[in-house]
Protein backbone atom coordinates (compact mmCIF):
# COMPACT_ATOMS: atom_id res chain seq x y z
CA UNK A 1 0.00 0.00 0.00
CA UNK A 2 1.31 3.45 -0.91
CA UNK A 3 1.17 6.35 1.51
CA UNK A 4 -0.85 8.77 -0.65
CA UNK A 5 -2.74 11.65 0.96
CA UNK A 6 -5.59 13.23 -0.97
CA UNK A 7 -4.10 16.13 -2.91
CA UNK A 8 -5.86 19.46 -2.46
CA UNK A 9 -3.24 22.15 -3.04
CA UNK A 10 -5.80 24.90 -3.41
CA UNK A 11 -7.24 24.37 0.07
CA UNK A 12 -5.70 25.42 3.40
CA UNK A 13 -3.99 22.47 5.04
CA UNK A 14 -3.02 21.60 8.57
CA UNK A 15 0.61 21.89 7.53
CA UNK A 16 0.50 25.60 6.81
CA UNK A 17 -0.78 28.17 4.30
CA UNK A 18 -2.95 27.47 1.22
CA UNK A 19 -1.00 25.49 -1.34
CA UNK A 20 0.98 23.61 1.25
CA UNK A 21 1.11 19.85 0.61
CA UNK A 22 -1.10 17.96 3.02
CA UNK A 23 0.07 15.48 5.65
CA UNK A 24 -1.61 12.14 6.08
CA UNK A 25 -5.02 12.34 7.75
CA UNK A 26 -4.69 12.50 11.51
CA UNK A 27 -6.36 9.16 12.12
CA UNK A 28 -3.95 7.50 9.69
CA UNK A 29 -0.99 9.18 11.38
CA UNK A 30 -2.12 8.01 14.82
CA UNK A 31 -2.55 4.44 13.59
CA UNK A 32 0.89 4.60 12.00
CA UNK A 33 2.37 5.91 15.25
CA UNK A 34 0.80 3.06 17.20
CA UNK A 35 2.07 0.52 14.69
CA UNK A 36 5.51 2.13 14.63
CA UNK A 37 5.89 1.99 18.39
CA UNK A 38 4.83 -1.66 18.36
CA UNK A 39 7.27 -2.49 15.55
CA UNK A 40 10.15 -0.83 17.42
CA UNK A 41 9.21 -2.76 20.57
CA UNK A 42 9.14 -6.08 18.76
CA UNK A 43 12.50 -5.38 17.12
CA UNK A 44 14.17 -5.35 20.55
CA UNK A 45 14.85 -8.30 22.88
CA UNK A 46 13.23 -10.48 24.05
CA UNK A 47 11.34 -10.49 20.74
CA UNK A 48 14.33 -9.81 18.51
CA UNK A 49 12.56 -9.15 15.19
CA UNK A 50 15.30 -6.78 14.01
CA UNK A 51 13.76 -6.14 10.59
CA UNK A 52 10.81 -4.38 12.24
CA UNK A 53 13.05 -1.51 13.35
CA UNK A 54 13.35 0.06 9.86
CA UNK A 55 9.63 -0.56 9.32
CA UNK A 56 8.76 1.22 12.58
CA UNK A 57 11.06 4.11 11.75
CA UNK A 58 9.48 4.42 8.30
CA UNK A 59 5.98 4.47 9.77
CA UNK A 60 6.88 7.23 12.21
CA UNK A 61 8.56 9.26 9.47
CA UNK A 62 5.42 9.00 7.33
CA UNK A 63 3.13 9.86 10.25
CA UNK A 64 5.05 13.05 11.10
CA UNK A 65 5.73 14.21 7.54
CA UNK A 66 4.19 17.60 6.73
CA UNK A 67 2.51 17.90 10.14
CA UNK A 68 2.63 21.02 12.27
CA UNK A 69 5.31 20.91 14.92
CA UNK A 70 2.91 20.16 17.74
CA UNK A 71 1.36 17.42 15.60
CA UNK A 72 4.77 15.87 15.03
CA UNK A 73 5.44 16.08 18.76
CA UNK A 74 2.16 14.34 19.57
CA UNK A 75 2.50 11.60 16.99
CA UNK A 76 6.08 10.88 18.03
CA UNK A 77 5.04 10.80 21.70
CA UNK A 78 2.32 8.24 20.93
CA UNK A 79 4.88 5.98 19.26
CA UNK A 80 7.20 6.45 22.23
CA UNK A 81 4.52 5.46 24.73
CA UNK A 82 3.76 2.27 22.81
CA UNK A 83 7.48 1.48 22.72
CA UNK A 84 8.68 2.38 26.19
CA UNK A 85 5.80 1.44 28.50
CA UNK A 86 6.06 -2.30 27.75
CA UNK A 87 9.81 -2.20 27.09
CA UNK A 88 10.53 -0.82 30.56
CA UNK A 89 7.94 -2.91 32.38
CA UNK A 90 10.78 -4.62 34.29
CA UNK A 91 11.41 -1.38 36.21
CA UNK A 92 7.99 -1.82 37.83
CA UNK A 93 9.25 -4.91 39.68
CA UNK A 94 11.79 -2.92 41.66
CA UNK A 95 10.33 0.59 41.73
CA UNK A 96 6.57 0.21 41.47
CA UNK A 97 4.10 1.24 38.79
CA UNK A 98 4.33 5.04 39.12
CA UNK A 99 8.13 5.38 38.60
CA UNK A 100 7.80 2.91 35.71
CA UNK A 101 5.15 5.04 34.01
CA UNK A 102 7.01 8.30 34.65
CA UNK A 103 10.25 6.89 33.23
CA UNK A 104 8.42 5.52 30.20
CA UNK A 105 6.69 8.83 29.52
CA UNK A 106 9.96 10.71 29.89
CA UNK A 107 11.60 8.45 27.33
CA UNK A 108 8.59 8.77 25.03
CA UNK A 109 9.02 12.54 25.09
CA UNK A 110 12.31 12.13 23.20
CA UNK A 111 10.47 10.39 20.39
CA UNK A 112 8.07 13.31 20.50
CA UNK A 113 11.00 15.66 19.92
CA UNK A 114 12.11 13.39 17.08
CA UNK A 115 8.63 13.62 15.54
CA UNK A 116 8.71 17.41 15.82
CA UNK A 117 12.12 17.55 14.13
CA UNK A 118 10.90 15.23 11.39
CA UNK A 119 7.91 17.51 10.78
CA UNK A 120 10.23 20.54 10.66
CA UNK A 121 12.31 18.90 7.93
CA UNK A 122 9.28 18.10 5.75
CA UNK A 123 9.88 20.93 3.24
CA UNK A 124 13.45 19.72 2.80
CA UNK A 125 12.48 16.11 2.15
CA UNK A 126 9.67 17.22 -0.17
CA UNK A 127 12.08 19.27 -2.23
CA UNK A 128 15.00 16.83 -2.13
CA UNK A 129 13.40 13.40 -1.79
CA UNK A 130 16.79 11.68 -2.05
CA UNK A 131 17.69 13.14 1.36
CA UNK A 132 15.01 11.18 3.17
CA UNK A 133 17.20 8.20 4.16
CA UNK A 134 20.09 10.44 5.22
CA UNK A 135 17.96 12.83 7.26
CA UNK A 136 16.01 10.04 8.95
CA UNK A 137 19.23 8.38 10.02
CA UNK A 138 20.71 11.64 11.30
CA UNK A 139 17.62 12.53 13.32
CA UNK A 140 17.55 9.16 15.05
CA UNK A 141 21.23 9.41 15.96
CA UNK A 142 20.71 12.93 17.33
CA UNK A 143 17.66 11.86 19.35
CA UNK A 144 19.58 8.96 20.89
CA UNK A 145 22.61 11.13 21.59
CA UNK A 146 20.40 13.46 23.63
CA UNK A 147 18.50 10.68 25.38
CA UNK A 148 21.73 8.88 26.25
CA UNK A 149 22.99 11.90 28.19
CA UNK A 150 20.14 13.86 29.74
CA UNK A 151 18.90 14.14 32.35
CA UNK A 152 21.04 12.67 35.16
CA UNK A 153 23.49 11.11 32.72
CA UNK A 154 20.84 9.75 30.38
CA UNK A 155 19.14 6.38 29.88
CA UNK A 156 20.14 4.63 26.62
CA UNK A 157 17.70 1.73 26.93
CA UNK A 158 15.83 0.92 23.73
CA UNK A 159 18.37 2.32 21.27
CA UNK A 160 17.81 1.13 17.73
CA UNK A 161 21.36 -0.25 17.70
CA UNK A 162 20.44 -2.66 20.49
CA UNK A 163 17.74 -4.20 18.30
CA UNK A 164 20.16 -5.24 15.56
CA UNK A 165 21.89 -8.19 17.25
CA UNK A 166 20.95 -10.65 14.50
CA UNK A 167 20.96 -8.12 11.66
CA UNK A 168 23.70 -7.43 9.11
CA UNK A 169 23.74 -3.84 10.41
CA UNK A 170 25.40 -4.99 13.64
CA UNK A 171 28.67 -5.42 11.74
CA UNK A 172 29.06 -1.69 11.07
CA UNK A 173 29.60 -1.22 14.81
CA UNK A 174 33.23 -2.06 14.10
CA UNK A 175 33.44 1.15 12.04
CA UNK A 176 31.40 3.67 14.02
CA UNK A 177 29.99 2.02 17.11
CA UNK A 178 26.37 1.98 18.21
CA UNK A 179 25.53 5.37 16.59
CA UNK A 180 26.47 4.07 13.14
CA UNK A 181 24.33 0.94 13.64
CA UNK A 182 21.38 3.17 14.56
CA UNK A 183 22.07 5.36 11.51
CA UNK A 184 22.07 2.41 9.11
CA UNK A 185 18.83 0.95 10.47
CA UNK A 186 17.12 4.37 10.55
CA UNK A 187 18.36 5.28 7.06
CA UNK A 188 16.83 2.01 5.84
CA UNK A 189 13.56 3.21 7.37
CA UNK A 190 13.97 6.52 5.54
CA UNK A 191 14.53 4.71 2.24
CA UNK A 192 11.44 2.59 2.91
CA UNK A 193 9.14 5.56 3.49
CA UNK A 194 10.59 7.37 0.49
CA UNK A 195 9.88 4.26 -1.57
CA UNK A 196 6.30 3.98 -0.30
CA UNK A 197 5.40 7.67 -0.64
CA UNK A 198 3.80 8.49 -4.04
CA UNK A 199 5.38 5.69 -6.04
CA UNK A 200 2.48 5.18 -8.44
CA UNK A 201 3.12 8.11 -10.79
CA UNK A 202 5.19 7.27 -13.89
CA UNK A 203 7.66 10.08 -13.21
CA UNK A 204 8.43 8.62 -9.81
CA UNK A 205 9.33 5.13 -10.99
CA UNK A 206 13.03 5.85 -11.45
CA UNK A 207 13.43 7.49 -8.01
CA UNK A 208 11.41 4.63 -6.50
CA UNK A 209 13.79 2.12 -8.04
CA UNK A 210 16.68 4.08 -6.57
CA UNK A 211 15.13 3.99 -3.11
CA UNK A 212 14.54 0.25 -3.46
CA UNK A 213 18.20 -0.27 -4.27
CA UNK A 214 19.22 1.98 -1.36
CA UNK A 215 16.95 0.04 1.00
CA UNK A 216 18.42 -3.29 -0.09
CA UNK A 217 21.97 -1.93 0.25
CA UNK A 218 21.34 -0.56 3.74
CA UNK A 219 19.82 -3.81 4.97
CA UNK A 220 22.07 -6.36 3.28
CA UNK A 221 25.23 -4.35 2.56
CA UNK A 222 26.63 -4.34 6.10
CA UNK A 223 26.99 -8.12 5.89
CA UNK A 224 30.05 -7.42 3.72
CA UNK A 225 31.78 -5.41 6.45
CA UNK A 226 34.56 -7.53 7.99
CA UNK A 227 34.45 -7.82 11.76
CA UNK A 228 37.57 -7.66 13.89
CA UNK A 229 39.69 -10.78 14.25
CA UNK A 230 40.66 -11.46 17.86
CA UNK A 231 44.10 -12.60 18.90
CA UNK A 232 44.83 -16.30 18.61
CA UNK A 233 45.84 -16.80 22.25
CA UNK A 234 43.05 -18.12 24.47
CA UNK A 235 42.41 -18.51 28.18
CA UNK A 236 39.68 -20.54 29.84
CA UNK A 237 37.19 -18.38 31.71
CA UNK A 238 34.47 -19.66 34.02
CA UNK A 239 31.36 -17.62 34.75
CA UNK A 240 29.38 -18.57 37.83
CA UNK A 241 25.64 -17.87 37.97
CA UNK A 242 24.85 -18.85 41.53
CA UNK A 243 21.16 -17.82 41.49
CA UNK A 244 19.19 -16.41 44.43
CA UNK A 245 16.63 -18.06 46.73
CA UNK A 246 13.86 -15.69 45.57
CA UNK A 247 13.58 -13.06 42.86
CA UNK A 248 12.57 -9.53 43.76
CA UNK A 249 13.71 -6.67 45.93
CA UNK A 250 14.18 -8.87 48.99
CA UNK A 251 17.17 -10.62 47.38
CA UNK A 252 19.18 -8.21 49.54
CA UNK A 253 17.74 -9.88 52.62
CA UNK A 254 19.21 -13.13 51.33
CA UNK A 255 22.78 -11.87 51.03
CA UNK A 256 24.40 -14.73 52.92
CA UNK A 257 22.54 -17.32 50.85
CA UNK A 258 23.48 -15.62 47.56
CA UNK A 259 27.16 -15.57 48.53
CA UNK A 260 27.05 -19.21 49.58
CA UNK A 261 25.43 -20.15 46.25
CA UNK A 262 28.42 -18.72 44.39
CA UNK A 263 30.92 -20.24 46.81
CA UNK A 264 29.36 -23.70 46.54
CA UNK A 265 29.09 -23.50 42.73
CA UNK A 266 32.78 -22.61 42.51
CA UNK A 267 33.75 -25.42 44.89
CA UNK A 268 31.66 -27.85 42.83
CA UNK A 269 33.53 -26.69 39.73
CA UNK A 270 36.83 -27.29 41.53
CA UNK A 271 35.74 -30.84 42.31
CA UNK A 272 34.83 -31.43 38.67
CA UNK A 273 38.24 -30.11 37.62
CA UNK A 274 40.04 -32.45 40.02
CA UNK A 275 38.08 -35.39 38.64
CA UNK A 276 39.05 -34.40 35.10
CA UNK A 277 35.47 -33.73 34.06
CA UNK A 278 35.98 -30.01 33.47
CA UNK A 279 39.03 -28.07 32.27
CA UNK A 280 40.95 -25.94 34.74
CA UNK A 281 39.85 -22.30 34.33
CA UNK A 282 42.39 -19.49 34.31
CA UNK A 283 39.94 -16.98 35.80
CA UNK A 284 36.55 -17.22 37.50
CA UNK A 285 34.04 -14.36 37.23
CA UNK A 286 31.16 -13.87 39.65
CA UNK A 287 28.34 -11.39 39.01
CA UNK A 288 27.42 -8.06 40.54
CA UNK A 289 26.15 -8.47 44.12
CA UNK A 290 27.47 -12.03 44.35
CA UNK A 291 28.86 -10.88 47.70
CA UNK A 292 26.51 -8.17 48.86
CA UNK A 293 28.25 -8.52 52.21
CA UNK A 294 31.40 -6.38 52.25
CA UNK A 295 34.25 -8.93 52.50
CA UNK A 296 36.69 -6.21 53.54
CA UNK A 297 34.65 -5.58 56.68
CA UNK A 298 33.03 -8.98 57.29
CA UNK A 299 35.40 -11.79 58.20
CA UNK A 300 32.87 -14.55 57.53
CA UNK A 301 32.28 -13.36 53.97
CA UNK A 302 36.04 -13.02 53.39
CA UNK A 303 36.63 -16.55 54.67
CA UNK A 304 33.98 -18.03 52.38
CA UNK A 305 35.35 -16.26 49.29
CA UNK A 306 38.91 -17.28 50.19
CA UNK A 307 37.71 -20.86 50.57
CA UNK A 308 36.28 -20.81 47.04
CA UNK A 309 39.39 -19.15 45.54
CA UNK A 310 41.70 -21.65 47.25
CA UNK A 311 39.57 -24.55 46.04
CA UNK A 312 39.62 -23.51 42.39
CA UNK A 313 43.22 -22.27 42.58
CA UNK A 314 42.79 -19.20 40.35
CA UNK A 315 41.67 -15.59 40.93
CA UNK A 316 37.99 -14.77 41.25
CA UNK A 317 36.68 -11.45 39.91
CA UNK A 318 33.65 -10.87 42.11
CA UNK A 319 30.99 -8.22 42.46
CA UNK A 320 30.50 -6.80 45.92
CA UNK A 321 29.19 -3.81 47.87
CA UNK A 322 31.81 -1.92 49.85
CA UNK A 323 30.59 0.00 52.88
CA UNK A 324 32.10 3.42 53.47
CA UNK A 325 32.99 5.05 56.74
CA UNK A 326 30.05 7.43 56.34
CA UNK A 327 26.77 5.74 57.38
CA UNK A 328 24.65 4.81 54.36
CA UNK A 329 27.51 5.42 51.90
CA UNK A 330 28.28 2.42 49.70
CA UNK A 331 30.23 1.56 46.55
CA UNK A 332 29.19 -0.96 43.91
CA UNK A 333 32.53 -2.61 43.20
CA UNK A 334 34.38 -5.47 41.60
CA UNK A 335 37.31 -7.08 43.42
CA UNK A 336 40.00 -9.43 42.19
CA UNK A 337 40.40 -12.09 44.86
CA UNK A 338 43.61 -14.11 44.64
CA UNK A 339 43.95 -17.64 46.06
CA UNK A 340 46.07 -17.70 49.23
CA UNK A 341 46.67 -13.91 49.35
CA UNK A 342 43.09 -12.63 49.21
CA UNK A 343 41.80 -9.34 47.74
CA UNK A 344 44.09 -7.38 45.45
CA UNK A 345 42.98 -3.84 46.22
CA UNK A 346 45.09 -2.45 43.39
CA UNK A 347 42.89 -4.37 40.95
CA UNK A 348 39.43 -3.22 41.95
CA UNK A 349 36.80 -1.28 40.06
CA UNK A 350 34.08 0.97 41.49
CA UNK A 351 31.03 1.58 39.32
CA UNK A 352 31.37 4.96 37.63
CA UNK A 353 27.73 5.51 36.67
CA UNK A 354 25.36 4.64 39.51
CA UNK A 355 21.76 4.59 38.33
CA UNK A 356 19.79 7.67 39.46
CA UNK A 357 16.71 6.87 41.55
CA UNK A 358 17.94 3.29 41.97
CA UNK A 359 21.51 3.47 43.27
CA UNK A 360 21.42 7.07 44.42
CA UNK A 361 18.48 9.39 44.92
CA UNK A 362 18.43 12.85 43.36
CA UNK A 363 15.81 15.16 44.86
CA UNK A 364 14.99 12.63 47.56
CA UNK A 365 12.28 14.74 49.20
CA UNK A 366 10.46 15.13 45.88
CA UNK A 367 10.95 11.47 44.99
CA UNK A 368 9.18 10.45 48.20
CA UNK A 369 5.99 11.85 46.68
CA UNK A 370 6.31 9.32 43.86
CA UNK A 371 7.33 6.13 45.65
CA UNK A 372 7.38 4.85 49.21
CA UNK A 373 10.52 2.84 48.36
CA UNK A 374 12.73 5.90 48.02
CA UNK A 375 14.49 5.49 51.35
CA UNK A 376 15.51 1.94 50.47
CA UNK A 377 18.03 3.57 48.11
CA UNK A 378 21.33 4.41 49.78
CA UNK A 379 23.88 6.93 48.53
CA UNK A 380 26.09 5.02 46.14
CA UNK A 381 29.42 6.75 45.56
CA UNK A 382 30.60 6.81 41.95
CA UNK A 383 34.03 5.57 40.95
CA UNK A 384 36.42 7.84 39.09
CA UNK A 385 38.54 5.52 36.94
CA UNK A 386 37.70 3.11 34.09
CA UNK A 387 37.18 -0.56 34.85
CA UNK A 388 40.66 -1.80 33.97
CA UNK A 389 41.47 -4.92 35.99
CA UNK A 390 44.84 -6.60 35.45
CA UNK A 391 44.64 -10.34 35.97
CA UNK A 392 47.08 -13.21 35.31
CA UNK A 393 45.31 -13.93 32.01
CA UNK A 394 45.39 -10.32 30.77
CA UNK A 395 43.54 -7.05 31.20
CA UNK A 396 39.79 -7.28 31.78
CA UNK A 397 37.63 -4.33 30.79
CA UNK A 398 35.02 -4.43 33.52
CA UNK A 399 31.67 -2.63 33.62
CA UNK A 400 28.84 -3.17 36.06
CA UNK A 401 25.21 -3.68 35.06
CA UNK A 402 23.65 -0.74 33.16
CA UNK A 403 27.07 0.74 32.38
CA UNK A 404 27.29 -1.51 29.32
CA UNK A 405 24.63 0.70 27.68
CA UNK A 406 26.94 3.76 27.72
CA UNK A 407 29.37 4.07 24.83
CA UNK A 408 32.14 5.96 26.58
CA UNK A 409 32.24 3.82 29.72
CA UNK A 410 32.92 0.66 27.71
CA UNK A 411 35.30 2.37 25.28
CA UNK A 412 37.38 3.78 28.14
CA UNK A 413 38.28 0.26 29.23
CA UNK A 414 39.50 -0.71 25.76
CA UNK A 415 41.50 2.49 25.37
CA UNK A 416 42.99 1.64 28.77
CA UNK A 417 44.20 -1.73 27.50
CA UNK A 418 41.29 -4.15 27.98
CA UNK A 419 41.81 -7.45 26.18
CA UNK A 420 38.40 -8.93 27.00
CA UNK A 421 35.16 -7.27 28.11
CA UNK A 422 33.25 -8.31 31.23
CA UNK A 423 29.79 -7.16 32.29
CA UNK A 424 28.88 -8.13 35.84
CA UNK A 425 25.19 -7.70 36.51
CA UNK A 426 22.38 -8.61 38.86
CA UNK A 427 18.98 -9.18 37.28
CA UNK A 428 17.31 -10.57 40.41
CA UNK A 429 15.18 -7.45 40.81
CA UNK A 430 14.08 -7.48 37.15
CA UNK A 431 13.09 -10.20 34.69
CA UNK A 432 14.33 -12.20 31.74
CA UNK A 433 13.34 -9.53 29.20
CA UNK A 434 15.64 -7.01 30.87
CA UNK A 435 18.46 -9.56 30.99
CA UNK A 436 18.17 -10.29 27.27
CA UNK A 437 18.06 -6.58 26.45
CA UNK A 438 21.31 -6.20 28.37
CA UNK A 439 22.91 -9.18 26.62
CA UNK A 440 22.21 -7.50 23.27
CA UNK A 441 24.32 -4.57 24.45
CA UNK A 442 27.22 -6.87 25.36
CA UNK A 443 26.89 -8.45 21.93
CA UNK A 444 27.21 -5.06 20.22
CA UNK A 445 30.18 -4.04 22.37
CA UNK A 446 32.17 -7.10 21.31
CA UNK A 447 31.70 -6.22 17.66
CA UNK A 448 32.31 -2.52 18.25
CA UNK A 449 35.66 -2.96 19.99
CA UNK A 450 36.88 -6.27 18.59
CA UNK A 451 37.02 -7.81 22.05
CA UNK A 452 35.35 -11.02 23.11
CA UNK A 453 32.96 -10.41 25.97
CA UNK A 454 31.06 -12.04 28.76
CA UNK A 455 28.02 -11.20 30.80
CA UNK A 456 27.59 -12.88 34.15
CA UNK A 457 24.43 -12.46 36.19
CA UNK A 458 23.27 -13.70 39.57
CA UNK A 459 20.15 -15.26 38.01
CA UNK A 460 20.79 -15.07 34.26
CA UNK A 461 21.04 -14.58 31.44
CA UNK A 462 24.82 -15.18 31.40
CA UNK A 463 26.77 -15.77 28.20
CA UNK A 464 29.91 -15.15 26.15
CA UNK A 465 29.99 -13.03 23.00
CA UNK A 466 32.29 -13.12 19.98
CA UNK A 467 33.72 -10.28 17.93
CA UNK A 468 31.35 -11.26 15.12
CA UNK A 469 28.32 -10.83 17.38
CA UNK A 470 27.79 -14.49 18.12
CA UNK A 471 26.24 -15.31 21.51
CA UNK A 472 27.90 -18.39 23.00
CA UNK A 473 26.68 -20.73 25.76
CA UNK A 474 23.84 -18.55 27.05
CA UNK A 475 22.29 -19.79 30.28
CA UNK A 476 18.65 -19.86 31.28
CA UNK A 477 16.99 -17.39 33.62
CA UNK A 478 16.47 -18.01 37.33
CA UNK A 479 18.68 -21.10 37.36
CA UNK A 480 22.13 -21.86 38.72
CA UNK A 481 24.82 -22.49 36.12
CA UNK A 482 28.58 -22.60 35.62
CA UNK A 483 29.86 -22.13 32.08
CA UNK A 484 33.44 -22.38 30.81
CA UNK A 485 34.67 -20.98 27.53
CA UNK A 486 38.04 -20.42 25.87
CA UNK A 487 38.17 -16.69 25.24
CA UNK A 488 40.56 -15.05 22.80
CA UNK A 489 42.62 -12.48 24.66
CA UNK A 490 43.21 -9.17 22.88
CA UNK A 491 43.37 -8.15 19.26
CA UNK A 492 43.83 -4.99 17.20
CA UNK A 493 41.84 -1.88 18.04
CA UNK A 494 38.91 -1.25 15.76
CA UNK A 495 38.18 1.93 13.86
CA UNK A 496 35.22 2.50 16.17
CA UNK A 497 37.49 2.38 19.22
CA UNK A 498 39.95 4.79 17.65
CA UNK A 499 37.29 7.26 16.51
CA UNK A 500 35.34 7.28 19.75
CA UNK A 501 32.54 9.86 19.75
CA UNK A 502 33.54 11.49 16.46
CA UNK A 503 31.07 9.57 14.23
CA UNK A 504 28.21 10.43 16.57
CA UNK A 505 29.28 14.07 16.93
CA UNK A 506 29.54 14.39 13.16
CA UNK A 507 26.07 12.99 12.61
CA UNK A 508 24.58 15.21 15.31
CA UNK A 509 26.23 18.25 13.72
CA UNK A 510 24.81 17.29 10.32
CA UNK A 511 21.36 16.87 11.85
CA UNK A 512 21.55 20.35 13.35
CA UNK A 513 22.72 21.76 10.01
CA UNK A 514 19.76 20.13 8.26
CA UNK A 515 17.35 21.64 10.78
CA UNK A 516 18.82 25.07 10.08
CA UNK A 517 18.76 24.50 6.33
CA UNK A 518 15.05 23.70 6.43
CA UNK A 519 14.16 27.11 7.90
CA UNK A 520 14.09 29.07 4.57
CA UNK A 521 11.95 26.36 2.94
CA UNK A 522 9.51 26.50 5.86
CA UNK A 523 9.19 30.26 5.39
CA UNK A 524 8.42 29.71 1.71
CA UNK A 525 5.81 27.13 2.62
CA UNK A 526 4.05 29.45 5.08
CA UNK A 527 3.72 31.96 2.21
CA UNK A 528 1.89 29.30 0.20
CA UNK A 529 4.73 28.42 -2.17
CA UNK A 530 4.55 24.59 -2.51
CA UNK A 531 7.68 22.51 -2.35
CA UNK A 532 8.57 20.33 -5.29
CA UNK A 533 6.90 16.92 -5.31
Amino acid sequence: MTLQPTPAPEQPSSAGAPGTPRPLPLWVAVLLALASGAALLLSLPPYGQWWLAPAGIAGLAAATHRRRLRGGLGVGFIAGVVLFVPLLDWTRIAAGWLPWILLSLAQAFYLGLLGMASAWLSPLTDRFRALWPLLTGLLWVAQEALRDRAPFGGFPWGRVAFSQGDAPALRVAVLGGAPLVTFIAAAAGGALVALAWRTWKPRTLVPAAGFAVALAALIAGPALVPTAKPATATQTIAIVQGNVPRLGLDFNAQRAAVLLNHVHATEALASEVKLGRKPQPDLVVWPENSSDIDPLKNQDAAQQIAQAADAIGVPILLGTVLRGDVPGEIRNASLLWQPATGPDLDQAYVKRHPVPFAEYMPMRSVARLVSDKVDLVQNMVAGTTPGIVKTPIGVVGDVICFEVAYDSIVRDTVVGGAQILATQTNNATFNEAEARQQLAMVQLRSVEHGREGLMVSTVGVSAFTGTDGEVIAATGFNVDAVVLHDMHIGGPRTLATRLGHWPELTMVALALFALLAAAPLRRRRTRGIPAAE
